[in-house]
């Protein structure tokens, strides 16, 4: 696809169609959830009486939901658990498998964003999947969400997430720190080594919002420039942040422009469109 030609939908989220979550509910596991809009979202919804939130912030499955792509007929990028981790350690991998059939099988012709803090379970999951499908769908990126360095830890488990042809994600929101000390090379080389396709960056927005650097964004770029690899800067965030602003506006811009790439990803015909092979070895 290349560059964004992608229409924002109804999400509110830069780079996605649509939202689904098959669970609801998380708990902080790193220095990116200190701040989680999650979390106080739950809150209100719990407070306004929405079952699926009957319980505040803790995980909760929701098996109704996981057909629910399928009634979705137009082509969609779909940011799956906007509200939650698929990958959390106490899904189970049955829900898991159940979740990934319907992404590449009852409903392909969708393309999927499955993010996690988690990603030490992605081989797991991945061997899993395999087993259970014969191979891991092309349809679905498998990504990881880092904030600072040591979270780059996480990359070599991404790195063995999917196939040989998937497109793996890193959305590096919310930027906390440089992630490379000025190395530019050397975390390019981390992206190529992860086998990263498609890198996301993002300040902190809110009124508890931590500062950052223009420079440890540009770094991002450049060392995806250096590894090929698509580069979406979705805001640099703050207090008192508006939707126009980083929306293409002010609070979007890198150096004079907006870096809004997307990867090219494969997904299956829409209904009535034909049918082809939706796994990717």
């Amino acid at each position: 696809m290349g560059k964004y030609d992608k229409p924002l939908g109804s999400s509110g989220i830069e780079w996605t169609n649509r939202t689904w979550n098959p669970t609801t509910g998380c708990d902080k596991t790193s220095a990116g959830c200190k701040n989680c809009y999650a979390e106080p979202l739950a809150r209100r919804l719990q407070a306004m009486g929405n079952p699926r939130y009957a319980a505040g912030f803790a995980l909760a499955l929701h098996g109704d939901k996981v057909s629910e792509p399928v009634g979705w007929r137009k082509p969609e990028w779909v940011f799956v658990n906007s509200m939650s981790d698929l990958l959390h350690r106490d899904v189970p991998l049955v829900f898991i498998r159940a979740v990934f059939e319907t992404m590449g099988q009852r409903a392909p012709w969708h393309r999927y964003q499955v993010l996690t803090k988690r990603a030490e379970r992605w081989p797991e999951v991945s061997a899993a999947v395999v087993e259970r499908f014969g191979a891991f769908p092309a349809n679905v990126l498998p990504g990881a969400s880092v904030e600072n360095r040591r979270a780059l830890d996480r990359l070599p488990f991404l790195g063995r997430a999917g196939g040989g042809g998937a497109c793996r994600m890193l959305s590096v929101e919310p930027l906390l720190e440089s992630l490379c000390g000025g190395d530019v090379p050397g975390l390019a080389q981390q992206f190529r080594g992860a086998r990263i396709g498609w890198v996301i960056t993002g300040g902190e927005a809110g009124w508890n919002a931590r500062p950052n650097v223009e420079d440890w964004f540009r770094e991002v770029r450049d060392a995806c420039s250096l590894a090929g690899v698509p580069f979406f800067h979705k805001q640099f965030g703050g207090k008192a942040m508006t939707k126009e602003g980083k929306r293409g506006g002010t609070l979007a811009v890198l150096d004079g422009r907006l870096h809004h790439e997307m990867p090219s990803v494969w997904a299956a015909p829409a209904p009535g469109a034909g049918q082809v092979s939706l796994l990717a070895g």
